[in-house]
């Protein structure tokens, strides 16, 4: 037997050293190493169950975190139980330290995991309290996208860390990047210059998380276009457009760019309707009009309802008349509807208040006998 066998090997019957002389070393070593994993799931299978039952009654983060770790317990449990198993098998000295090495690869690996998933288990039970699909809905998109923003980045730093954890257990690797750090040369340069764009758009989203000049489900206009949040990566923002396009945009953009956001601090919007009409149309008539036609409307929030002549043109008076709606959708489909009922109230109660071009002479004649001229010179061409 290997000499580490806890410092027993001495006190073994010499019966039982006689019987493991013939076996060879590397079926011995199989076997044991075999033997500590099925004690390993064996005592997962326990483990767990017991786990089950002791949080059966807690609240809903422990019951998640037990079920949801199910893999990483067996994983942690079968590098618990090879640990002792690789001191206690007959291995060479380089097979025990490629095993050993390989077991602390495994429990970085282990402690990385179980991180990932405390915090997305976390998360997820966190904005349960919050509903995107809710009427006044600005609340949930405040923590749904700082959450998210926040979650990315920190994701980022435990894949990070626990890279960076598994790349220093070797010692080339080790020396390589103490070298590196301490050199600060070209090589450093370089590497800050090429990680450039990825530390900006990073650093630009834990900006966007405290500051959120964005969140998840606002409806911004960006590059001409207009559309909502529809995801916020650790780099960029997918923008869902109105005819069902995606934007992406990198998170620096919107550090850096002006844009509109239209439900920066609520949703409801004030539309505008711009209506052109002869001197002759009563605008009194017009306003109740437009009142009775947004009373009528579903879409209308009972908020704002307003008629104002705003400009005299040469020829006709410009008319502005505003309306209020939830939000951005049902603002855009109010002032269509008031364009299209208030046209056809115009065109049927006062046809001649639609704009037109006057020509007039003092008793007409001139301009009669131009019509005349114009008709017979067609008349002679044909």
């Amino acid at each position: 037997m290997h000499p580490s066998f806890f410092g027993m090997e001495q006190t073994l019957h010499p019966y039982f050293r006689l019987a493991t002389d013939w076996i060879p070393d590397w079926l011995l070593s199989m076997a044991v190493l075999v033997l500590a994993l099925l004690f390993a799931w064996f005592l997962h299978h326990i483990v767990f169950r017991l786990l089950t039952r002791i949080v059966a009654e807690r609240d809903l983060f422990w019951r998640s975190l037990v079920s949801r770790n199910r893999r990483p317990l067996r994983l942690g449990l079968v590098v618990l139980m090879l640990v002792p198993a690789v001191s206690i098998a007959p291995l060479t000295d380089q097979q025990g330290e490629i095993i050993r090495h390989l077991l602390l690869l495994a429990f970085i690996l282990l402690l990385g995991w179980m991180a990932r998933a405390a915090l997305h288990i976390w998360l997820t039970i966190y904005l349960r309290r919050f509903k995107l699909d809710a009427e006044d809905n600005l609340l949930a998109r405040k923590h749904v996208t700082q959450s998210r923003i926040l979650e990315r980045v920190a994701a980022i730093l435990i894949v990070a860390f626990t890279l960076s954890a598994a790349l220093m257990s070797f010692p080339a690797v080790r020396q390589y990047g103490v070298s590196l750090m301490a050199s600060a040369g070209v090589a450093g340069i370089v590497l800050g210059l090429a990680l450039q764009p990825l530390l900006k758009n990073l650093f630009a989203g834990i900006q966007l998380a405290i500051t959120q000049p964005i969140r998840i489900d606002d409806a911004l206009i960006v590059e001409g276009e207009w559309g909502k949040v529809e995801e916020i990566t650790a780099t960029y923002v997918v923008v869902k457009l109105w005819d069902w396009r995606r934007m992406i945009l990198p998170l620096g953009y919107f550090i850096e760019t002006p844009f509109q956001n239209w439900t920066r601090e609520g949703s409801a919007l004030i539309g505008t309707v711009m209506i052109y009409l002869d001197y002759t149309v009563p605008v009194e008539s017009v306003r109740r009009k437009v009142e009775e036609i947004a009373a009528n409307s579903p879409l209308w929030d009972r908020q704002v309802v307003n008629v104002a002549v705003t400009d005299f043109r040469e020829n006709v008076m410009e008319i502005r008349i505003l309306v209020s709606a939830a939000d951005g959708g049902r603002t855009f489909d109010l002032r269509c509807e008031m364009r299209e009922k208030l046209i056809d109230y115009i065109q049927r109660d006062y046809p001649n208040a639609l704009p037109k071009v006057r020509a007039q002479s003092p008793d007409g004649q001139e301009l009669r006998n131009a019509a005349l001229a114009e008709s017979s010179g067609r008349v002679v061409q044909g």
